[in-house]
């Protein structure tokens, strides 16, 4: 990351002390968004005055048309930082957002209107803007529309670990989104995300799509037209996600609202699903939606939503579409309720395509272990699902975080296209350890219990005759390897205790 995003980081940071950790994030994205808006309109009407067309420089409809926000005088950049260390910068700050607002409807009641607010002290708000001013928009060193968009996702990154368990509301770790879209491919077609937080889901399927022209990605250049249809039910998390979009010039259709209670793609059928709901939402009051459409498989259980979201998906797939959802492990398991039954009949259905076991310390929301369920309506591999363990993969990225490496992306999804493989099959095999195709009738037996180290076994053990000094080295490296997890499973005992009131040095909740 360049030296920018580190200052942008510690101003941002410094904000923490005047501001609740719902609020600061927003001050300084929404300072980025506006940034970049104003550096794109005054290139694009410094474009139009160069060629003669002053009059056309000053109309509206001619950036609008082009897919460039328009602009008022009082909210350009070069007026913000002439007047960044006024007592009342604040609300210009405020008032510039207001008018970029009215002139463009499709950003209506997007941008933040926080910055008079007698928390923000004017001389951070003075500094953020400084280092804004900083970034390059001409020249050799101008910074892109997609290095824009790095930059406001390498902040979100930073602000949800900041959060902790809030930040796993708006942010989805960045390897689990790409884990995801390179398992499903979505290059075409209805893209939908009914819980789409920040809109780091769509932000991955653009990178994916966008990958070709660059010669890496996996998309066919005649793979066709997508959109983009989202929901996402807090309002300050819709507003990130839509210029977290903006910025990439993504058009989509991400409405604001709960998907289960004003469902704003209710006729939607979609081609490809990607979605990561809250883990075991039990706030989703779904008494009073006992008697949906959506419960063919089963009526969920009020204190808890998996299963809520899992059929909605259902739900919203078209006649070959294809889900990928991140749920809590508990969905895999779960005897509570109606969830026993209703996972059984998402497998009797045959619409179970495969589960993914994920290490743990991937989210910010939580340090256990989550899973990812593939629902398909079409399948070649009838009466058979694909289990994988991916327990093992993956490396501490610090004390409490671990990251999916490029390698281990490509794996688990070059396993799972091989075996989706069309008629053939051909190019999957099962890996003990790690993967196992499984017929229905084998789940059955398991009394429809779907965790993948039930089904994929221990890895296979490989006896050798390598020297001696070599064998040390491979069993000094195990053994950090296994200090190393035994550091994970202390800080997740540790974790668990502070949920449940103790601490490491003895002390015990009031009883």
């Amino acid at each position: 990351m360049t030296s920018y995003e580190d200052e942008l980081w510690v101003v941002a940071d410094g904000l923490r002390g005047s501001l609740n950790f719902a609020d600061y994030k927003h001050v300084v994205l929404g300072l980025i968004f506006l940034k970049h808006i104003s550096d794109a309109f005054e290139e694009r009407r410094a474009s139009i005055r160069a060629k003669g067309g002053r009059g056309a420089a000053d109309d509206p409809n001619v950036y609008i048309s082009e897919g460039i926000a328009w602009v008022p005088p009082q909210a350009r950049w070069t007026h913000l930082r002439a007047e960044a260390t006024r007592a009342k910068i604040g609300q210009l700050v405020d008032d510039a957002m207001a008018a970029v607002e009215r002139e463009n409807p499709s950003l209506k009641g997007v941008l933040p209107q926080i910055y008079a607010q007698p928390t923000i002290r004017r001389q951070r708000l003075d500094q953020l803007i400084d280092v804004l001013s900083n970034i390059p928009v001409q020249g050799r060193e101008a910074v892109s529309r997609n290095e824009v968009g790095r930059i406001y996702d390498h902040l979100l990154s930073r602000f949800a670990k900041a959060e902790g368990k809030r930040g796993g509301e708006f942010y989805t770790p960045r390897c689990v989104a790409r884990l995801l879209v390179e398992m499903l491919q979505p290059c075409r077609g209805r893209i939908y995300d009914p819980c789409c937080g920040a809109g780091g889901m769509f932000v991955q399927v653009i990178e994916l799509i966008n990958g070709h022209g660059r010669g890496n990605g996996n998309c066919a250049e005649d793979e066709g037209a997508f959109s983009l249809y989202g929901q996402e039910a807090d309002y300050g998390t819709w507003r990130l996600a839509r210029m977290n979009l903006a910025i990439r010039g993504i058009d989509n259709d991400v409405a604001y609202g709960n998907s289960f209670h004003n469902d704003r793609h209710s006729d939607l059928k979609a081609d490809f699903i990607l979605a990561h709901p809250p883990f075991d939402f039990p706030d989703w009051d779904g008494k009073r939606l006992n008697d949906s459409e959506r419960w063919r498989y089963g009526t969920p259980p009020e204190e808890n939503a998996n299963f809520a979201w899992a059929q909605h998906i259902v739900h919203h797939l078209g006649p070959k579409g294809i889900a990928g959802v991140v749920l809590a492990n508990t969905s895999m398991s779960s005897s509570e309720a109606n969830e026993r039954e209703i996972r059984k009949n998402l497998i009797e259905a045959d619409l179970v395509d495969c589960l993914v076991a994920l290490p743990g310390q991937l989210f910010y929301s939580t340090q256990l272990p989550a899973c990812l369920w593939f629902l398909a309506r079409e399948r070649d591999r009838f009466g058979e699902v694909l289990f994988m363990d991916a327990r093992r993969l993956g490396r501490m990225v610090d004390r409490t975080h671990r990251e999916l490496s490029k390698n281990d992306i490509a794996r688990i999804a070059q396993t799972y296209q091989d075996w989706r493989g069309g008629p053939n099959l051909e190019g999957y095999s099962d890996v003990s350890g790690f993967c196992k195709s499984v017929p229905v009738a084998e789940i059955r037996r398991h009394d429809h219990l779907l965790p993948p180290g039930h089904y994929v076994g221990e890895p296979t053990q490989v006896e050798d005759d390598a020297p001696v000094s070599r064998n040390m080295k491979r069993l000094i490296a195990d053994l950090r390897a296994q200090q190393t997890e035994g550091a994970r499973l202390d800080a997740l005992i540790a974790s668990i205790l502070e949920e449940l009131g103790f601490d490491m040095g003895g002390g015990r909740p009031d009883v």
